[in-house]
């Protein structure tokens, strides 16, 4: 019985195809995101969320400060999408990472794309 369990963990973690030959979102987010920002799985069709996408950012990388409680927060309250929108690229002053920053910015075109009349 344990074998047929961690042979199924295997075969999940590698991630299993389904009967058209192509991955179920969420297994293929979880299995090639163990060690990558979750945003590098994105297709170019899809477009960065921020619930999903920018927020997990702001918070590794700006976490305790700009969220509830922390001292910038009344300032600058990062889970909250219309900051992200304001300040825009100034938020790569603490955020370096070329592929998080990428994210971002597919995410502020998507704003400015919406606002467009």
């Amino acid at each position: 019985m344990p074998k047929s369990i961690l042979m199924l963990t295997l075969i999940l973690i590698a991630g299993f195809k389904t009967c058209n030959g192509t991955k179920p979102n969420a297994l293929a987010k979880s299995s090639t995101t163990m060690n990558k920002p979750t945003t590098s799985t994105q297709t170019l069709a899809e477009k960065p969320t921020f619930a999903s996408d920018i927020r997990p950012i702001l918070q590794s990388r700006c976490q305790p400060c700009h969220f509830q409680g922390g001292q910038m927060y009344e300032k600058l309250p990062f889970d909250k999408p219309e900051t992200v929108t304001k300040l825009g690229t100034k938020l790569f002053t603490r955020i370096k990472n070329e592929d998080e920053q990428r994210v971002i910015r597919e995410f502020l075109s998507k704003q400015s794309e919406s606002a467009e009349p």
